[in-house]
């Protein structure tokens, strides 16, 4: 439970098990932090959303949640509250500018859920502990996307301080199906960031196999076929070939958020450490440049077959 269950629990010798379920604040309902809104309300818990799109934050009400047109407004009752937003400027922005982290109730909870790097949580964390120190900072990135999202079941990389953990429990619980408390704030993010680095060898991996079957005229069911069973069987890879085999490139994970956290892990491990990462991150620029950023990573694909045979 968050502080101020604590204390109201307390009185009139109610025992926690009479605590309310917490009230929870989403901030930032696009194709991650809406799944989030509904889990969280099939869980039976209050919710009330934010976003910097008023129809996307209506969407959210059809499985009854409250909407607010202002970031004070949403989280002005909530013991815990979310920011699943893309970057650190979208998280100042919302936590800072507009009101989120003034706004919030004495012992109130914290959890930021998007991916902003390392060196931006310990920003954060500074800030929470300088302005609000009667307020727990949580860093919780996801390890997950939208499929995960909207079943719930997403793995939370949450770091930060113990004593939030019983009071995250059901809201964790609600979203996803695994946490890892990691230690002190910024241990999630670390994590994360070397979990986005698996994503994109994983994708670019995925989309330079194809690419050569297609060279070679192997066909991707016989790829399908030889990968069954055996160790290199991954079912992540395996939805991402049929995606590119669909031709669907409606965003489970966008190219662009997906090189925004590969900017992120270079950037913090340096390029003597991550040349393959940095070149896959310069390509997926250019795809971004190119218009494609807002279809999914796994377009990642695009203009390999022809690059190849003009090779040979």
């Amino acid at each position: 439970m968050t502080h101020r269950q604590s204390e109201d629990a307390s009185v009139g010798g109610l025992g926690p098990e009479s605590a309310p379920p917490p009230r929870v604040a989403v901030l930032g309902t696009g194709i991650m932090g809406s799944a989030m809104a509904r889990n969280l309300l099939s869980a039976g818990l209050a919710v009330e959303v934010w976003d910097r799109s008023p129809e996307a934050a209506a969407r959210s009400t059809d499985a009854g949640a409250i909407a607010h047109a202002s970031v004070d407004q949403a989280v002005a009752r909530a013991d815990i509250a979310i920011t699943m937003l893309p970057d650190l400027a979208a998280v100042t922005s919302v936590a800072i500018d507009q009101g989120m982290l003034n706004g919030l109730p004495t012992g109130a909870i914290w959890a930021q859920m998007g991916t902003i790097g390392v060196q931006a949580t310990q920003h954060l964390t500074g800030k929470v502990a300088d302005q609000r120190p009667d307020v727990w900072f949580v860093d919780a990135p996801v390890s997950g996307t939208r499929q995960p999202a909207e079943a719930g079941r997403l793995v939370i990389l949450a770091s930060g301080p113990e004593a939030a953990r019983q009071a995250l429990a059901p809201v964790f619980g609600a979203i996803g199906t695994r946490t890892l408390w990691l230690g002190e704030a910024g241990a999630g993010s670390r994590l994360k960031l070397v979990l986005n680095s698996w994503l994109a060898f994983l994708m670019e991996g995925i989309a330079e196999s194809a690419a050569l079957a297609d060279v070679l005229n192997v066909s991707h069911d016989a790829v399908r076929e030889a990968l069954h069973g055996s160790p290199l069987e991954a079912p992540a890879a395996l939805m991402k070939l049929a995606k590119i085999d669909a031709g669907d490139e409606s965003p489970d994970f966008s190219l662009r958020w997906a090189t925004k956290d590969i900017d992120l892990a270079v950037a913090e491990g340096g390029e003597r450490a991550l040349p393959i990462a940095a070149a896959i991150d310069r390509r997926w620029h250019e795809l971004v440049g190119a218009g494609l950023g807002d279809a999914d990573v796994s377009v990642a694909s695009h203009g390999l077959v022809q690059s190849a045979r003009v090779a040979r």
